[in-house]
């Protein structure tokens, strides 16, 4: 038996530009207005087994917005940002960019003092195994960041072409598989 997990990105709590590291800011009036607009699609996802999500503020928020009534999971957290917390990548691109190209260019570098992006990618997909396939079906609320790692693990794609996976606000997708052995869903128009 495998199990299918749906991913689904929080809806945003600024704009893309805003956006800073580790920042656990609530749903902002357009995210919220962006739920209301997706739920149609999105509802039925509350069918599955289990319902989880990131413990961000937006996740959180956009679980609850669409009835899932998630349960926050800490090993679904967003990348551990260290000092850069709080900034976003242009502020940290003047102050540090060295340490900023290092961070790109080398996925077992933390130059922030937080979390390296392999070790990330490694712990999303550590959650990822450790679901039961007797669970059937599973969504998850998170971060985009959460979702592009899941996808690099699940596809065993090089820790780079993390950098390469454009997740926007609730966007969905769904792996099904076993432990170590995951496979991308498509889903298609009906």
């Amino acid at each position: 038996m495998s199990v299918r997990i749906t991913l689904v990105a929080a809806a945003r709590s600024s704009s893309l530009l805003a956006e800073r590291f580790d920042d656990d800011r609530p749903l902002d009036q357009a995210g919220w207005h962006e739920v209301q607009l997706a739920a149609h699609a999105l509802v039925p996802l509350g069918a599955a087994e289990m319902r989880y999500c990131s413990p961000t503020a937006r996740s959180r928020g956009t679980g609850e917005a669409l009835g899932f009534a998630p349960l926050v999971q800490p090993a679904l957290s967003d990348c551990d940002m260290g000092r850069w917390r709080g900034s976003t990548l242009a502020e940290v691109t003047l102050y540090e960019p060295a340490a900023v190209n290092a961070w790109l260019a080398d996925p077992r570098t933390a130059p922030h003092g937080g979390e390296p992006l392999l070790a990330f990618i490694s712990r999303i997909g550590s959650w990822l195994d450790t679901r039961p396939a007797d669970y059937g079906s599973i969504v998850a609320v998170a971060e985009p960041a959460v979702v592009r790692a899941a996808l690099v693990y699940a596809l065993k794609a090089p820790p780079s072409s993390y950098w390469n996976v454009d997740v926007r606000p609730l966007s969905t997708v769904t792996l099904t598989g076993l432990p170590g052995r995951w496979s991308l869903r498509l889903q298609t128009a009906a």
